[in-house]
């Protein structure tokens, strides 16, 4: 299975490529990742070309196309998510949703800034004095959200009670919110510099297209926990 994974929920742009025989045995073949801010118009579908190109691969011979589909930076969603559509429906192949918070806290794994038994509560300024956010765990080759995502004053980001907070990892620009987020100094780690990237998507997409959690381009849709924004399906062109 060939599964390729685009994500601009943040101000980075990133494209990967992913090769998996089956939910255990999977690796990243092509990435790249850029901070583009602004420039994800310009990028993604070039990036896109490279990374099929640097592994010998056409759109034709993928098995499926996942994306970060927020919450996150509403111009990125929106261009990620035309992307994903033009070139799913060129091909004709499923694609995969994947949280932007759980791409993030997945990324925090991978990046090896948290050990197996912490809790991650990944993390994104979502501008307008609030936060994006959601408390995850890791679970076998994946990842367990516990709770809902959530979009709340900094003041209102924490924890579960039950869980000791030198355990926990707070983790993206939600940081920046410092001591206005309810255990900030107790955390054991605090990291505002770390962005979702679309490795992570792909690694996290590979179980849901295992388990048969696809879906047609024309159904996915962007998660922007903001009530006052709405998603018009089209088939955008790509080019």
């Amino acid at each position: 299975m060939k599964l390729l994974a685009l994500d601009c929920s943040s101000e980075a742009c990133s494209v990967a490529l992913l090769q998996a025989d089956s939910i255990d045995a999977k690796a990243i073949i092509s990435e790249q990742f850029e901070m583009a801010a602004r420039q994800h118009t310009q990028r993604l579908l070039p990036m896109v070309e490279q990374v099929l190109a640097a592994a010998n691969c056409s759109l034709q011979q993928l098995d499926a196309i996942a994306f970060g589909r927020g919450p996150g930076s509403f111009t990125g969603l929106r261009i990620c998510l035309g992307a994903v559509q033009g070139l799913a429906l060129a091909a004709d192949l499923p694609v995969l949703p994947v949280s932007s918070l759980a791409a993030q806290a997945k990324t925090a794994i991978d990046e090896g800034l948290v050990s197996d038994s912490e809790l991650i509560i990944s993390s994104f300024d979502a501008r307008m004095d609030e936060v994006y956010w959601a408390c995850y765990q890791r679970v076998g080759q994946s990842i367990e959200r516990i709770g809902e995502e959530r979009l709340t004053a900094p003041e209102l980001v924490t924890s579960p009670d039950n869980i000791d907070k030198q355990r926990v990892a707070l983790v993206g620009s939600g940081c920046d919110y410092g001591k206005r987020i309810t255990d900030y100094d107790g955390f054991q780690l605090r990291a505002a510099e770390l962005l979702p990237r679309a490795s992570a998507v792909a690694a996290l997409a590979c179980v849901d297209f295992f388990e048969g959690r696809m879906v047609n381009a024309d159904q996915a849709l962007p998660q922007y926990l903001r009530d006052d924004v709405t998603w018009k399906k089209q088939s955008p062109a790509v080019g």
